[in-house]
């Protein structure tokens, strides 16, 4: 016991700026706290006082402005930041370097008793403030919930989710954008990742250039093998170039406003 409560305390060193030393974690951190208490809610819940384990639970509740079932399992180096208002159903999984931030709820949206009615966090998992997972699926290990996402679907490894209801943003779609971006002589941090209709429309336009543009190189390439299979001869090299490559100017005149 005492040396999962070292690594708690270790880890919120880590991940809080704000921590200044163990005692201060010790002694004031609530989501430290309704883990420990969790812990001996969770071995009485396994061992048939059910009751009992309520009772921790809603003292826990109580104490640290945490509610989280006797029946939910987690995982180690779990930080709950801040933590009041954070609602834990009895059949969530939480692993392994977890972070949760308050006003979260880990929920479900069945009445079907024995049916797996609430989440399961993989490892890495980051959910911001006040979001809402709900339902028995997973959230995929680094996965990342945004601050207010309603979550209602499987979240990819890796991915990101947002908005109300969640849209799954793709990792690797968004790298793929940002390195486009960059070849064409601009930045796509300047791109939100809101609904906003002018970051919609740039990223249109990231993507489409950037497809055509590899679309044109592929084109130029089988020609020139044509060419070569023709000819079997030297010849001069057509005048369009083979490698990829975007006019950043001629996109800064279109979106240039008016």
């Amino acid at each position: 016991m005492f040396s999962r409560i070292h690594e708690d305390i270790a880890t919120i060193l880590e991940r809080d700026p704000a921590a200044r030393s163990s005692w201060e974690v010790l002694l004031c951190y609530p989501g430290l706290h309704a883990l420990i208490l969790h812990r001996r809610a969770h071995w009485f819940w396994r061992h048939g006082f059910t009751t009992l384990a309520r009772w921790i639970s809603n003292l826990n509740r109580w104490l640290t402005g945490i509610e989280i079932h006797p029946g939910a399992q987690f995982g180690r180096r779990v930080f709950i930041d801040h933590g009041m208002g954070v609602v834990i159903g009895e059949m969530a999984e939480v692993h392994d370097d977890v972070t949760i931030y308050q006003g979260v709820t880990l929920g479900g949206t069945t009445l079907v008793k024995g049916a797996k009615r609430h989440p399961t966090l993989a490892r890495g998992v980051v959910v911001g403030a006040n979001a809402c997972v709900l339902g028995g699926f997973t959230v995929g290990e680094g996965a990342r919930i945004g601050s207010g996402a309603v979550v209602t679907k499987a979240v990819p490894p890796g991915a990101t989710a947002v908005g109300n209801p969640a849209r799954i943003i793709e990792a690797s779609r968004e790298q793929a954008r940002e390195e486009a971006a960059a070849r064409m002589g601009f930045s796509a941090y300047g791109v939100t990742q809101g609904d906003d209709p002018v970051a919609l429309a740039m990223k249109g336009l990231i993507d489409s250039a950037s497809g055509h543009e590899h679309q044109i190189a592929l084109l130029w390439a089988a020609i020139q093998k044509l060419q070569a299979a023709e000819a079997r001869e030297d010849c001069v090299p057509l005048d369009a170039a083979c490698d990829e490559h975007f006019d950043a100017e001629q996109l800064s005149r279109l979106v240039r406003p008016s």
